[in-house]
């Protein structure tokens, strides 16, 4: 037992004291993981195209998503759990009706993100 228990509360990482939106780095807390809570009522609301040089693990707490993993497009709801695998171009977005909150749990002691280039934006293949 090397090391000691670590809390956070939850003004150490979210953004106000009612939405389920902010992050930890596990760097923080000693550890490898960072984890990342987004919400929003937003629909189409959601990170842009990017990729991790680690994998990522998506937890669908409420709401719809569409999910863009590689060359995959899948509709996630709550309750279900997505791997991006390390390097792989990945997104999603809100699809409503109402709020779509995840956990995106990050393996990685930092938060470390690539953004690239969305062919769906940008009309390309």
């Amino acid at each position: 037992m090397g090391r000691k228990p670590k809390i956070l509360q939850r003004s150490d990482w979210a953004r106000d004291e009612k939405s389920w939106h902010g992050r930890f780095e596990g760097e923080h807390l000693g550890t490898d993981v960072t984890v990342l809570f987004f919400e929003s009522d937003k629909i189409g609301s959601g990170p842009p195209l990017h990729s991790h040089p680690y994998d990522e693990v998506f937890i669908v707490r409420q709401g719809r998503a569409c999910f863009t993993l590689g060359d995959e497009k899948v509709v996630a709801v709550a309750g279900m759990i997505l791997l991006a695998p390390e390097g792989t171009p990945h997104k999603f977005e809100n699809l409503g009706p109402g709020s779509l909150e995840t956990t995106d749990i990050h393996l990685s002691a930092t938060f470390v993100q690539t953004v690239l280039p969305d062919p769906e934006l940008t009309g390309g293949d």
